[in-house]
């Protein structure tokens, strides 16, 4: 919610030539990002036995690894400047690529959390890097520092979540350093990293060309459609990623409970991201307006477009990490090239049409994606694609219905806030009513954890500390 208000106020004070400029840089700094991991990472919470040895290795291996990645992005910004026509572009390449840096001392103490289950701690470090960093980026782009509002407001971003980890988790780095035990993880890492390493590229490529054939506020309100989306999705997604791949390497030899977790997994996400989504797509040409300013509102159709894409992100997250639990990352590896392939033409057949037909192609391979994501489960788990669509189609024509008709609100010509209002309150009552009506599966899921939720909470409020004696 933090991270939404911040990017709200700053696309209402920044125009979009200085996001599509920040979206282009932020680009090739995300795929930099991918080699901060090495998808050792991935692999020290795969590891049953991982212990401070494997940690402090991996920790040193990724801040000289970070720092080599560094200079050669400092090298390389001129390059890159010029291939873009765009020289101011190199200082705010060089100065935002600290973040790379940052990254790595981050990194191992992330994975530290994961593999110990501690995720309160993420929560605190990430709301108060995002609070402090939007602070500062807003009171920058109040005082029109336009472009270095968003550069400052990422680097802030990423210190503060550093600094607030090493304070809160107890984990530190000895002084050791284990080639051979670099080497072993590196062995079921390095699948990861070329698999992850496919998919960031392919997934940001079409901005990179954006960048390149159109003009940077283009890409802004491609970049901008995608945001609100992105935000919902990759809070939801990562809140489950991080538990789910954890807590799923516990049992990578049971199958069935495997298969069980997967199911669940993707039927829950998909009840609680498909409202979301396809309300947004409902309500987003008048939330635009009402959020951004009239200036965004070429970013409508992009929005819709990213919120029907990422609907079904859950099927994605769950069948790889069911896996990865499995360590089987040589499969990984395969679905990415694969995956890469279909998108790639599907790229290159629209990119000199328009940006929009380049947006459109995302629902092709969106789908195409999910097949290949779930191919090695039937295989594995005996639980396909087929099967997962059942599971989750009576909560997709739920939604839709509700979509429907959350979306014939605004011809009754009320207000724009008070017709969004309106669709909110009407989207969440047709929603509920309509899960309990067909008693939904994934609504009694969602009541089981929710009932679980509260006995937990009973439970140590009646056996406190003050109650232990």
């Amino acid at each position: 919610m933090v991270s939404f208000v911040v990017s709200v106020v700053l696309a209402r004070l920044l125009g979009p030539n200085d996001y599509g400029t920040i979206a282009l840089i932020t680009v090739f700094i995300t795929i930099l990002q991918v080699f901060v991991d090495s998808g050792l990472g991935n692999a020290l919470i795969q590891k049953k036995d991982a212990d401070t040895v494997d940690f402090s290795t991996v920790f040193y291996a990724n801040i000289l690894f970070c720092a080599l990645l560094y200079i050669i992005l400092f090298i390389s910004a001129p390059f890159i400047a010029s291939f873009y026509r765009e020289p101011s572009m190199a200082l705010y390449i060089r100065v935002l690529g600290i973040t790379l840096l940052i990254s790595g001392i981050k990194n191992v103490q992330q994975a530290y959390v994961s593999k110990k289950l501690i995720f309160r701690k993420f929560f605190f470090s990430t709301l108060g890097g995002t609070i402090i960093a939007g602070i500062v980026g807003i009171i920058m782009a109040f005082r029109g520092l336009g472009i270095w509002a968003l550069i400052a407001q990422q680097i802030v971003n990423v210190t503060i979540d550093t600094c607030i980890l090493w304070i809160t988790v107890e984990w530190r780095p000895d002084r050791v350093f284990d080639l051979q035990r670099l080497r072993a993880l590196f062995n079921y890492g390095w699948k990861l990293l070329v698999s992850s390493l496919i998919n960031t590229v392919y997934k940001d490529i079409r901005q990179l060309i954006i960048g390149k054939i159109y003009t940077p506020a283009s890409l802004a309100y491609y970049n901008q459609g995608e945001k609100i989306p992105n935000l919902i999705t990759t809070n939801i997604n990562k809140s489950i990623d991080s538990v789910l791949f954890p807590v799923m390497s516990t049992v990578q030899d049971e199958n069935e409970h495997l298969k069980k977790m997967t199911r669940k997994s993707i039927m829950v996400s998909v009840y609680v991201m498909a409202p979301m989504m396809i309300g947004l797509v409902a309500v987003s040409n008048i939330l635009i307006p009402l959020l951004l300013t009239e200036k965004w509102l070429p970013a409508v159709p992009f929005m819709r477009i990213f919120c029907i894409t990422y609907l079904f992100y859950p099927i994605h997250t769950a069948n790889l990490n069911a896996i990865l639990a499995m360590g089987r990352s040589d499969y990984f590896l395969k679905l990415e090239i694969m995956k890469v392939f279909v998108s790639l033409t599907a790229l290159f057949a629209t990119m000199n049409i328009s940006v929009e037909a380049m947006a459109y192609s995302l629902l092709f391979t969106s789908v195409a994606s999910q097949i290949i994501n779930s191919w090695p489960n039937w295989k594995l788990l005996n639980y396909s694609y087929i099967d997962q669509l059942k599971d989750i189609l009576p909560t997709i024509l739920l939604a839709v219905f509700m979509g429907g008709c959350v979306y014939l609100l605004q011809f009754l010509g009320l207000p724009d806030i008070i017709t969004l209002i309106l669709q909110v309150l009407l989207g969440a009552a047709i929603y509920i009513a309509g899960s309990m009506l067909f008693k939904l599966e994934s609504f009694s899921y969602i009541l089981e954890i929710l009932r679980n939720m509260q006995i937990t909470k009973r439970f140590f409020r009646n056996n406190g500390p003050d109650r232990t004696h």
